[in-house]
């Protein structure tokens, strides 16, 4: 079955249950060629679920998707032979070197022997791996196996990239060069990327997002048109009384508030006009007070009701559930 929209991902109705959990609720959506397209939401939204249909990993409770114009049920083979797949756990065996674990995927995808030596010199130039081809994974830094799996999962030409929570665990140095040798392999293959984070940064990378929440697709756009519709700036402040705060808010300013990561949180037009009135007028004494232009994580409260932290918070227990049920 081929694609005929041309897009390198097609999605409609695609859903996944486990027992009495639907943990992807018939969700429907379009990657572009050449994109790079984000899900971003807490853990325990649906990312990985997804991803694992769309990899054929996890056979879809119902729905259709197709990847690089071939059908996920119907067509694992061709799927697979088109998409590489960066897991967010680790999969690199740490007993061999680099290279050895680049050649035994090179085996798998049946790569022309006399091709192999060049393409495994290619990726891993690409991502700065090279001089430490020689070297046993095991002894590598975090950053640097995310790295090589990157240039594993590039191997073999994929025509989608998959990335799950490609930086997770990292810090923020070695996350920022992992998108440095992300947006240079944009510019040197012809590869559509498809990633999933609950980093909001990480997101800005995007060109465009997809915010998922509870199995749903609530909102998709580039992170610049979401940011514009939210509008108003995020206030949050500090006070001696959470809910007389919150109420106060409300009867004299007509402003909807809640307590989120430990404040007292709300969205106004022209947050800096409105702070003097809020300390001339509130009634209750606030200890700190900070305003942010929107952000994605406004853009995730205004279309979710909450922040991704909050989220992930509640999201706990669930998320644990649904991965026993998945290892089943």
């Amino acid at each position: 079955m081929t694609e005929t929209s041309g897009s390198a991902v097609s999605v409609r109705g695609l859903k996944k249950v486990f027992g009495k959990v639907e943990a992807v609720k018939g969700i429907d959506f379009e990657v572009a060629p050449g994109e790079v397209f984000g899900f971003l939401g807490p853990n325990g939204a649906g990312k990985t679920t997804t991803i694992s249909m769309l990899c054929t990993l996890a056979r879809p409770s119902g729905g259709t998707a197709l990847v690089a114009g071939h059908d996920v049920v119907r067509e694992r083979d061709e799927v697979r032979r088109n998409i590489g797949l960066v897991f967010q756990d680790p999969t690199l065996d740490g007993y061999l070197t680099a290279e050895q674990n680049l050649r035994f995927h090179a085996e798998l995808y049946g790569l022309p022997r006399a091709l192999v030596g060049e393409r495994i010199r290619q990726v891993m130039e690409m991502v700065a791996l090279w001089d430490r081809k020689d070297g046993k994974v095991m002894t590598f830094s975090g950053g640097m196996k995310r790295r090589l799996e990157i240039a594993r999962g590039l191997l073999h030409s994929p025509r989608v990239l998959f990335l799950d929570e490609p930086t997770v665990g990292l810090d923020p140095q070695t996350r920022s060069a992992i998108w440095g040798y992300i947006n240079k392999l944009r510019r040197t293959e012809d590869i559509t990327i498809f990633m999933t984070t609950h980093y909001m940064d990480e997101a800005e990378y995007c060109d465009r997002i997809a915010i998922i929440d509870h199995g749903e697709i609530v909102v998709i756009d580039s992170p610049e048109a979401l940011k514009a519709s939210v509008g108003k700036d995020r206030v949050q402040i500090q006070t001696g009384d959470d809910e007389a705060a919150i109420g106060a808010l409300r009867e004299r300013f007509g402003v909807e508030a809640a307590v989120h990561e430990g404040q007292v949180t709300f969205a106004v037009p022209s947050g800096e006009q409105f702070v003097p009135r809020l300390f001339a007028e509130l009634g209750v004494p606030i200890k700190s007070v900070s305003v942010s232009r929107p952000s994605l994580d406004d853009v995730f409260m205004s279309y979710t009701g909450t922040t991704i932290r909050d989220a992930e918070s509640d999201a706990g227990g669930a998320n644990q559930w649904m991965r026993a049920m998945a290892r089943r």
